[in-house]
């Protein structure tokens, strides 16, 4: 049995899948206030003052809280069908398939949304470790169901795979938040190049 995990953004996209889902559900005061609200973060994770995962905290409290969870699923269920297959690298879709193809367990581990990425991954039979939102009484809190999985990757993998039963695991990421994941694996690669161990 063989392990393959990929990151999404980056890796399998062109794109930054979460935030322009973000940008297509902020309505237009929570995009007036972004500008005053996350714009000086953003400034400070482009100088790697903060970390993705502070931003993510951040932008994602501003834009969900208080929102009616069905409307917003409705809005990503529409993203996942039309927006997501244009930001796809050919190159990462042959990848997964290849893997497929040989038999291999295939998992996207990623620090976006289920709301999108599960009606996607389903389509293509994959599985999903991914971020959720809390909600309550129909509303979304603005929280992460059981915090940011983005830096814990490596630890969500763990639960839910016993790595011991892989004769091979592969790993495929882009950023600092994958170097957990990556060094889960045998092959390894980074930003489409393979590294060494």
């Amino acid at each position: 049995m063989e392990l393959a995990l990929f990151d999404f953004d980056h890796t399998i996209t062109t794109a930054d899948s979460y935030r322009r889902f973000l940008r297509r559900v902020a309505t237009p005061e929570q995009r007036a206030r972004a500008w005053w609200l996350v714009g000086p973060w953003l400034a400070a994770f482009r100088l790697r003052l903060i970390s993705a995962e502070r931003i993510r905290a951040r932008v994602t409290a501003l834009v969900f809280s208080g929102r009616h969870a069905d409307d917003i699923a409705l809005l990503a269920a529409g993203y996942a069908r039309d927006a997501l297959p244009e930001m796809m690298r050919p190159e990462m879709l042959e990848q997964i398939r290849w893997h497929q193809a040989q038999g291999h367990t295939v998992a996207i581990v990623s620090g976006s949304l289920d709301l999108y990425l599960r009606p996607w991954c389903d389509t293509l039979g994959l599985q999903l470790i991914c971020n959720q939102l809390e909600t309550r009484e129909g509303r979304l809190t603005g929280r992460y169901a059981g915090g940011d999985c983005g830096p814990r990757k490596a630890q969500h993998i763990r639960q839910r795979f016993d790595l011991s039963r892989y004769t091979r695991i592969h790993a495929y990421g882009d950023s600092r938040e994958d170097a957990p994941m990556l060094a889960l694996a045998h092959d390894r690669w980074y930003r489409g190049k393979p590294l060494q161990r």
